[in-house]
């Protein structure tokens, strides 16, 4: 149990008019105020502080969250504020909690699971939104489960690379602020093999409007605790949904209205991880936002070699329940357990069902567009079906670089070309993304070079230069994303002490559709000795 006495708290540093603190005033509280591992009955939340630590020092922030958050330069970089962004101290206003819920993990329900290392420092309100502060590895907290609350350097230096790498890619996500070491060592088995090593501790403070989940919802229907479920969606719509029709007195009418938008948010989000190539390993329902933000970065992966069957979790490698190909439908699944969630409240299945309909149809849509602008065309018709079917084979069976690729499938001359007499040589300049030349033998060669005479002449009935095809294309195709092995280089380098890696690979990150040739080698195939390596293919869920 953590000690009795509170944490200091600064005055300086943000500005404590600014803490709202919706959450722990409108809901209902766990009436136990230790971290004490229990069950947490009829509450969405339990009061908690972070567990100081050894010795607070500030690694690296994100510079475009802290003006969000009206924090300049020079308060960041304080003792004072890496106190704060550690878990040593707290500032006025702040109101830390750990929040109650479960979750549905690798299809299975697996009861309450609840804020286990992360704990909420409070929700700031101002003129650019609403943002909660959470700490990642701040401490044990109720819903701990026996472990320590922790997190080590490898995975919050991910967590907090990736959720901005991906807000800079255009796909919603959660934010961080800042990346903290302790001066503790924390204890992983990474691969729970037997062989456990003491690692460098970390703290990520990661921001969102929220971070309610599926398993936000799941707990209460599941514990039969509609009183419960009824407050904590009445506040849901109120704070993080306005804008719905009875949002400030809700019926059943505004909740299903609340399940369709929740649906919609989802379909958005996913059409952008396939997009880019994003995996995200360990899709439970307790990994899920209602807001349609990618949330918790644990064992995600992003796709080199185009492989619709690959999962970046060590965990998920014989069932592959969460690999790539299969996201659009996990999402939907996911999102049947959320309408299960709320259907006491709701008592009308085909309503329920009809927002299960309408993700489909948002999906399509939001695919329909995102491909279209990775081809691009002006808008796929349903003649480009077989054209799609048939690249997948392609990029398939090649081992092909997805995100090279499609750049430089960018690049080739389409305008004033003839498809008939292009060359295969100018037409295969795009297969310089494939892995091994030797994939590239006569047979496949032959399909590659047909399906690109297909794509100059669909591409030339569009009618447009080659400039502003190519301009909606590197729009939609970035040519920077952070490849497993690179943020397993900067992980390596801030083991051995030298954190500039992190700070460089946030900043190729934050203009990913731009050319930056001063950072060219970033955007290379992943070489040959990350094939395989710890860190750079597949991960664990340690922490």
């Amino acid at each position: 149990m953590k000690p009795s006495a509170p944490l200091p708290r600064h005055s300086d540093l943000f500005d404590a008019s600014l803490f709202e603190n919706s959450f722990v005033r409108d809901l209902p509280a766990d009436p136990e105020t230790n971290d004490t591992r229990r069950q947490v009955m009829s509450a969405c939340y339990s009061k908690v502080e972070p567990t100081p630590v050894a010795s607070p020092r500030l690694l690296a922030y994100s510079r475009e969250m802290a003006e969000i958050l009206g924090l300049s330069a020079e308060a960041l970089g304080s003792q004072a504020m890496a106190d704060i962004l550690a878990g040593n101290a707290l500032a006025e206003g702040m109101d830390p909690y750990a929040m109650c819920y479960g979750g549905h993990q690798f299809g299975h329900w697996a009861g309450q699971l609840g804020d286990g290392r992360a704990i909420s420092l409070g929700e700031m309100v101002g003129d650019s939104g609403r943002w909660e502060l959470q700490l990642k590895g701040a401490g044990p907290t109720p819903y701990s489960r026996g472990a320590d609350g922790r997190a080590v350097l490898r995975s919050s230096v991910r967590e907090f690379l990736c959720s901005e790498a991906m807000f800079h890619l255009g796909v919603p996500t959660t934010r961080a602020l800042s990346l903290c070491l302790t001066g503790d060592r924390v204890v992983r088995d990474m691969f729970y093999d037997g062989r456990p090593e003491q690692e460098l501790g970390a703290v990520v403070c990661r921001v969102a409007p929220s971070f309610l989940r599926f398993g936000s919802y799941e707990i209460f229907t599941f514990r039969r605790d509609v009183d419960t479920l009824k407050t904590l969606l009445d506040y849901t719509l109120r704070v993080h949904f306005p804008d719905i029709e009875g949002a400030e007195s809700p019926t059943v009418h505004t909740y299903v209205e609340w399940f369709r938008e929740v649906c919609r948010r989802t379909a958005r989000m996913v059409a952008h991880w396939q997009r880019v190539g994003f995996v995200h390993g360990v899709m439970n329902t307790d990994n899920m936002s209602v807001l349609g933000l990618t949330i918790d970065y644990g064992p995600y992966g992003w796709l080199d070699n185009y492989d619709p069957d690959w999962t970046p979790n060590t965990t998920d490698a014989q069932g592959r329940r969460y690999r790539y190909g299969y996201q659009p439908h996990i999402a939907q699944w996911n999102l049947a357990r959320l309408a299960e969630a709320v259907l006491p409240l709701v008592n009308d299945v085909k309503a329920l069902e009809q927002g299960l309909a309408d993700y489909t149809e948002f999906f399509a849509e939001a695919t329909r567009r995102m491909m279209g602008d990775k081809l691009g065309f002006r808008e796929l018709v349903e003649e480009d079906r077989a054209l799609l079917e048939d690249l997948q084979e392609v990029l398939t069976g090649t081992e092909t670089d997805m995100t090279i690729f499609y750049r430089r499938l960018a690049e080739i001359p389409v305008e004033a070309a003839d498809a008939a007499e292009m060359s295969a040589e100018d037409l295969l300049a795009p297969m310089s993304a494939a892995y091994y030349e030797e994939q590239l033998d006569a047979e496949a060669g032959s399909k590659i070079v047909d399906w690109l005479r297909r794509y100059v002449l669909r591409a030339q009935e569009d009618g447009r230069s080659d400039g502003e095809r190519r301009r909606q294309m590197h729009a939609a195709n970035p040519k920077y994303v952070l490849r497993n092995y690179l943020a397993q280089l900067a992980i390596d380098r801030a083991d051995e002490g030298d954190p500039s890696l992190i700070s460089e690979l946030l900043e190729v990150m934050r203009r990913p559709y731009d050319e930056q040739p001063e950072f060219e080698k970033y955007a290379e195939k992943r070489p040959d000795w990350a094939r395989s390596r710890p860190g750079c293919s597949m991960l664990s869920c340690s922490s």
